[in-house]
C-alpha cells in the first residue's frame, strides 16, 4: 500500500487529549471475548492473566490493539450486553492460582480438581464454571489465612465505594432471595428503605464483604494485565454497553435513572427485519444530568483503570434510543415504539451532551458500534469528534446506486474498518453460506406489503435446497431485475423494497469475488488465499484502526468449522444455548507457534500498521 493518509486532524478535534495519548496513526486490531480464550493455566474460561498471553501474541505478529466484549457480571444469565453491573466484572473471569493475599497451598487439591471438571479450551464453553469457582472463591476466602486486611483491598473498598457498596449489597440480597429479580423483593428492599438496606448489610456482612473483596481481587489481575500491554506498546480496547440489566445493581440503586416503563430496542431494517426488543430500560437523561452525570462519570473513571479506549456499544442510542412500551406483546418485538427524544431536532444536542461529559471525565478514546438505522447527525458528530465509527466492510457498498463495494480509501479515515463483528457471521461462514443471500422473514414481509404471494413465488426465485438458517440464495437463472419483476408480477416503483433487497444481494459473491481481485468464477470455499485477500483489503483501507475478529485472523489458517454457519459468538435476538459459549480453536501457547503469525506481520508491513 503505496497511498498516506492524514491523521493529524484527530489532534485538533474534541478528542485531541485521548488521540494524543493513542497516538494517531494506523494500527490493526483483535476483537474477542475473554470467555473464548484460554492458557494451559486457565480453568474452564479465559481469565484475567490470560489476556499477557494475547498481548505477546499481537507484539509478535505486529497488531497493536486488543478490544474485548463486555466483562461485565452478568450473574447466571451469560449474556454480556445484560449485565447486573455496569461497573462490576464477573468473578468468572479470576484466576484463582494469581489471588492476592491469600495462601494457596491449603487449597491445591481444590483447584487440582476444579480444573479437572472444567478443563480449559473445551468446546462448547461450560459455564457451569461460575458457580464451581465461586464456591472455591468463597472457600478461600473465608479461610482464616486469607487476609482480609490488606491495606490495599481497604483503600480500593473507600476509593470504588460510590458504586461498589451498593453493588455488593444488591449482590447479597440476590442470594438472599434465590437470585430473584429485585422488583419481586420485599418493598422494603425493593424500594431501597436506608435502614432496611443498614440492617441488611450489617446482618449480612460476611457475604457482602466477599462481593467488594472479589471485585478488588478483580481489579488486581486486570490492572496488572493492562501494565503488561503498556509495556509492550499494546493498547486495550474495554467495550462499554449502553445499556444496563434491569435486574441490575445500577437501575435498582438509581431507580429515578431509568424509564421504567420502557424497554429499549432497535427498530426493524435490511438485517431484523421485526426490529429489536432488548428489555433493558432507556437512560431518563434529565434526571442524570440534574445530578451532575455523577453516575456516568463514575462509570468512565472507573473504565480507565483497564483500557485506553472504550466502544460505545449502539452508540447511535445516545442521540435517540427506539423505546417500546412493556405492555407491547414480547411477539411483537422491536416494530412498535418511537424514539427517545420523540424529536429529531434535539437528537444532536442531546448526543453531544452526553459525549462531552464523557470525553472532558477521562482519557480515554471512545469509539462507535454506529450500525443500524443511523441518524445523519450520528455521522457528523463522529467526524467533528474525530470518534472512529464501524466500517463493516460486507455493508460498506454503494447502496441504490450500482451496490459495489467500496474500495478503501471510501472508508471514513475515523473508523474501524471490520470484516465480521461479534453479532455477525465470521467471514468464512458469511462467504460460504450468506452472501448473495435475502433474510426469509424480511422478503415474506416485503412480499406481503407489495401484495405479492410469497409461498407462490419463493420456489420460482430461490435455490431452496442450497438456502440456510433462514437465508434464501437465488437461483442462477434470476440473473437481472427485469427477471426478477416479471416474477413477482411488480414495477420496480411498486415494489421497491423487494427490488432492493435483489439488487444488493443476487451478484453480491461476483461482486466482491472482483472487489478483491480475484480471478475466474467466485469459489464456493473461502480458501486462505481469499481470506488474505479479505484482511489485506480491509487493513489496506483509510480507517485509522483495523480491527478483526480473532476467528477472522485465524482464518488465515485452516482450522475445524471455521466456515460452519453456527461457528459464531452471537446470533442476535435468539436464545441458542451456543450463544456467548464460543471457544477459540487453540490455546494462547499454540497461538504464539503459529504460522499465519508470519503471514500476519507481513500484512501489517504492507498496509503500514505494524505497532
Amino acid at each position: 500500500m503505496s497511498q498516506k493518509f492524514d491523521y493529524s486532524s484527530f489532534l485538533k478535534s474534541a478528542c485531541a487529549k485521548a488521540w494524543e495519548k493513542v497516538g494517531a496513526k494506523r494500527r490493526a486490531g483483535v476483537a474477542t471475548p475473554l470467555f473464548s480464550i484460554y492458557s494451559r493455566k486457565s480453568i474452564g474460561i479465559g481469565e484475567a492473566p490470560d489476556l499477557k498471553l494475547l498481548v505477546n501474541w499481537c507484539a509478535g505478529t505486529g497488531i497493536s490493539l486488543i478490544q474485548l466484549l463486555p466483562l461485565n457480571d452478568v450473574a447466571f444469565d451469560f449474556r454480556p450486553y445484560d449485565a447486573q453491573s455496569s461497573m462490576a466484572f464477573d468473578p468468572m473471569y479470576l484466576s484463582i492460582e494469581s489471588l492476592a493475599g491469600c495462601d494457596l497451598s491449603l487449597f491445591r487439591k481444590d483447584i487440582k480438581t476444579l480444573r479437572k471438571r472444567f478443563p480449559a479450551g473445551r468446546q462448547p464453553l461450560d459455564y457451569g464454571i461460575k458457580a464451581a469457582k465461586l464456591e472455591l472463591l468463597k472457600k478461600i476466602y473465608e479461610h482464616p489465612s486469607t487476609d482480609l486486611k490488606d491495606r490495599k483491598f481497604a483503600a480500593f473498598r473507600k476509593k470504588q465505594a460510590g458504586w461498589l457498596t451498593d453493588y455488593a449489597v444488591f449482590k447479597a440480597l440476590k442470594t438472599k432471595f434465590n437470585q430473584a429479580g429485585w422488583p419481586d423483593w420485599p418493598a422494603k428492599y425493593r424500594m431501597k428503605d436506608p435502614s432496611a438496606i443498614e440492617q441488611f448489610a450489617a446482618e449480612y456482612a460476611t457475604e457482602v464483604l466477599f462481593n467488594e473483596w472479589l471485585q478488588w481481587q478483580l481489579y488486581e489481575q486486570f490492572a496488572d494485565a493492562k501494565r503488561h500491554a503498556a509495556k509492550n506498546g499494546i493498547l486495550l480496547m474495554g467495550d462499554m454497553p449502553f445499556l444496563v440489566s434491569r435486574d441490575s445493581a445500577d437501575v435498582w440503586a438509581h431507580q429515578g435513572y431509568f424509564k421504567l416503563n420502557l424497554s429499549s430496542g432497535a427498530p426493524p431494517d435490511l438485517y431484523f427485519a421485526q426490529g429489536q426488543r432488548w428489555g433493558m430500560p432507556p437512560y431518563d437523561w434529565a434526571r442524570i444530568a440534574a445530578d451532575g452525570y455523577g453516575y456516568l462519570v463514575r462509570k468512565m473513571q472507573y473504565l480507565e483503570n483497564f483500557f485506553d479506549l472504550y466502544r460505545v456499544d449502539h452508540f447511535v442510542g445516545m442521540f435517540r434510543l427506539w423505546t417500546i412500551l412493556l405492555t407491547e406483546p414480547v411477539e411483537h418485538a422491536g416494530l412498535v415504539g418511537q424514539f427517545d427524544p420523540p424529536d429529531e431536532h434535539q437528537w444532536k444536542e442531546h448526543g453531544k451532551r452526553i459525549l462531552d461529559v464523557m470525553v472532558r471525565e477521562t482519557g480515554m478514546l471512545p469509539c462507535a458500534e454506529d450500525l443500524g438505522v443511523v441518524p445523519k447527525c450520528s455521522y457528523e458528530v463522529l467526524d467533528e469528534y474525530k470518534i472512529p465509527g464501524s466500517d463493516v466492510q460486507r455493508w460498506v457498498r454503494n447502496w441504490g446506486k450500482d451496490y459495489a463495494f467500496k474500495p478503501g480509501e471510501k472508508y471514513r479515515m475515523n473508523s474501524m474498518a471490520i470484516l465480521s463483528t461479534h453479532d455477525t457471521s465470521p467471514f468464512c461462514a458469511w462467504w460460504e453460506n450468506e452472501a448473495g443471500t435475502v433474510d426469509e422473514w424480511f422478503f415474506a414481509k416485503k412480499c406481503t406489503e407489495a401484495g405479492v404471494d410469497f409461498q407462490a413465488v419463493k420456489p420460482r426465485l430461490f435455490d431452496i435446497g442450497n438456502s440456510v438458517a433462514g437465508r434464501l440464495r437465488w437461483r442462477p437463472e434470476i440473473a437481472n431485475l427485469e427477471i426478477f419483476l416479471a416474477v413477482i408480477g411488480r414495477s420496480r416503483n411498486d415494489a421497491w423494497h423487494l427490488a432492493d433487497a435483489f439488487l444488493g444481494t443476487y451478484n453480491e459473491r461476483d461482486l466482491y469475488w472482483e472487489y478483491l481481485g480475484m480471478r475466474g468464477e467466485p469459489a464456493k470455499e473461502a480458501g486462505t488465499e481469499f481470506v488474505r485477500r479479505a484482511l489485506e483489503s480491509v487493513n489496506g483501507s483509510c480507517a485509522v484502526i483495523s480491527l478483526q475478529l480473532l476467528q477472522d485472523w485465524l482464518a488465515l489458517g485452516e482450522y475445524p468449522d471455521r466456515c460452519a454457519w453456527d461457528y459464531r459468538i452471537n446470533v442476535p435476538g435468539s436464545m441458542d444455548s451456543r450463544n456467548w459459549a464460543l471457544v477459540a480453536p487453540y490455546s494462547l501457547e499454540e497461538m504464539l507457534e503459529l504460522p499465519l503469525n508470519e503471514r500476519i506481520r507481513d500484512m501489517m508491513v504492507s498496509t503500514k500498521r505494524k505497532a
